[in-house]
């Protein structure tokens, strides 16, 4: 049987060559498809050749990475190439948060092994060669304060300092506990707008995460970028609440300014 062919490429790995050439590193099965004029079982087979080839990568169903020679050892270029064409095949808000974000912003203490993403719905990580992408549900994620920063491919949507900072205490256990936390703080307050934070903790509604935050920017020698968000929580009077979640509370210390239970000591890695 004659094989199926494109007029315009003959292969599947000519439509990948042609798309790398144009400096595009993703397509979906719907394009391949169209492009291609193949049926679903003639592609599939094409897939899977250049996928044990390292020349293309799989993170979710139907969408596609393609893998330049430099990274065909990781089987994969950096999430941070492809994650905004990814979130627009799935059609679901994003941006890129908590540790990854505060790398991006300079906090680049700790690199995390996952490349950290927020969206509307948590779901399955995605994998594409050595890059992990893990996903963070949220509810109102589009209204989270965002800056759009370039990547080595276009652009990703970024969280800002101060809504990093914010979720950096939401997602504490994921962001490598208290004492990880205060380390990348004292790295990234230096980029905090102190009006930008409590307006971000204001929209957040989400007292309890200002007010670990501000604990620990005070903890770290960053109390200046913490006055206004102090303000905010004098006027919320919120409940008294564990500085870490699940830890015993019995005979601890208590903190007037930021309402907090001190169950933990925060030590940074300075």
């Amino acid at each position: 049987m004659q094989r199926e062919r494109s007029p315009s490429h003959q292969t599947l790995r000519d439509f990948v060559d042609a798309l790398q050439a144009e400096g595009r590193y993703t397509f979906d099965r719907a394009e391949a498809m169209a492009v291609l004029k193949v049926s679903s079982p003639v592609l599939k087979k094409a897939m899977t050749r250049l996928v044990a080839k390292r020349r293309i990568a799989v993170p979710t169903r139907g969408f596609f990475v393609i893998v330049p020679l430099e990274y065909r050892a990781a089987g994969a270029p950096p999430a941070s190439w492809f994650i905004d064409d990814l979130m627009r095949h799935l059609g679901k808000p994003y941006y890129v948060g908590v540790l990854s974000a505060a790398g991006l912003h300079g906090a680049a203490h700790q690199q995390p092994q996952e490349f950290q993403v927020v969206t509307a719905v948590s779901r399955r990580s995605a994998v594409a060669g050595r890059s992990r992408i893990r996903f963070f549900g949220k509810r109102h994620v589009e209204h989270t304060p965002t800056a759009v920063l370039k990547s080595e491919t276009g652009t990703m949507r970024v969280s800002t300092p101060e809504a990093t900072a914010i979720d950096l205490l939401r997602y504490l256990s994921s962001a490598g506990g208290l004492g990880n936390v205060a380390t990348v703080l004292a790295e990234l307050a230096e980029r905090i707008d102190p009006a930008l934070l409590a307006q971000a903790a204001a929209d957040d509604g989400e007292f309890a995460c200002a007010q670990r935050l501000g604990y620990i920017l005070d903890a770290v020698d960053s109390g200046d970028r913490a006055e206004e968000l102090a303000k905010l929580v004098a006027n919320a009077d919120p409940r008294r609440i564990p500085l870490v979640p699940g830890l015993p509370t019995r005979g601890c210390p208590v903190d007037r300014r930021w309402h907090l239970i001190l169950n933990e000591r925060v030590e940074a890695d300075l």
